[in-house]
């Protein structure tokens, strides 16, 4: 898995068009229309805490999960900006431990597509599944194979802005169904001067069976799946879903939290 390190900067400005309100908006849609208006809630690959933020805006007691230290960082910044009162932890979404259940978990912005083994997908639902309420919904989206395969595919992207600059090439194999990209970025210091950084990224197409199959293994009932994010079926050229999954049993025994992992 990839752990944004000098992306983790500028991140934020590059996601700046990012209809993170609209994404917020829907999550609540959904988490209002089953009764879950406030309550802890876990963001999982929680990022910078765009999503985080917002949530506990809308009511939520907010924990942020992500192993990214410089992403966490930025989060930080804006919880001391905000004021919100969100836990965050540096943890491996693979091996997160959390200190009770939640009534969701949510999981956006194609973060699970960075798990690139089934096998560690299905130890990430199983540990979702062991830490929800009885009962408790799951929320995550995932680019499709359609996107890895005709969107990115073999192609260079770059844009451009006043902070700095980025190339992306991308990859695709179309057996494993392993995208890489390599970021190359240029971002400005405090002189003015631009630095050369470089970072290198996985991700995994899963096709929506696969992910079905994974879901009941870990004991998680899949309810919906929708074109992100709306309530309308995927089609042939969704680029994004969402999967909406519910705890049912329970099949998985987590070990006792990590402490010295806490960020608060």
């Amino acid at each position: 898995m990839a752990s944004y390190e000098s992306f983790a900067r500028v991140y934020d400005i590059f996601m700046s068009d990012t209809p993170y309100d609209d994404w917020c908006s829907y999550l609540h849609s959904l988490l209002s229309a089953d009764g879950i208006a406030d309550g802890l809630v876990l963001d999982l690959g929680c990022g910078t805490g765009a999503v985080t933020e917002r949530l506990a805006d809308l009511g939520y007691d907010m924990i942020g999960v992500d192993n990214s230290i410089d992403m966490l960082e930025i989060a930080r910044g804006k919880q001391a900006e905000s004021g919100s009162d969100i836990l965050y932890l540096l943890q491996d979404m693979r091996e997160f431990e959390l200190y009770g259940t939640v009534r969701a978990v949510v999981s956006v912005c194609d973060s699970l597509n960075y798990i690139t083994e089934e096998e560690d997908l299905l130890q990430v639902f199983q540990l979702v599944n062991n830490y929800l309420d009885p009962g408790g919904l799951f929320l995550f989206d995932l680019n499709t194979v359609y996107k890895y395969e005709t969107v990115l595919a073999d192609h260079i992207f770059a844009e451009n802005r006043e902070e700095g600059s980025f190339i992306w090439e991308n990859w695709y194999d179309l057996e494993t169904r392993i995208n890489e990209y390599d970021l190359t970025l240029y971002i400005s210091d405090r002189d003015g001067k631009y630095e050369r950084y470089e970072e290198t990224h996985y991700q995994k197409a899963y096709r929506t069976e696969v992910v079905m199959e994974l879901l009941e293994k870990a004991g998680l009932k899949l309810e919906a799946v929708y074109d992100a994010f709306t309530q309308n079926e995927p089609g042939p050229m969704s680029e994004r879903v969402c999967f909406v999954a519910r705890e049912v049993e329970k099949n998985f025994t987590a070990q006792e939290p990590v402490t010295d992992l806490q960020m608060k």
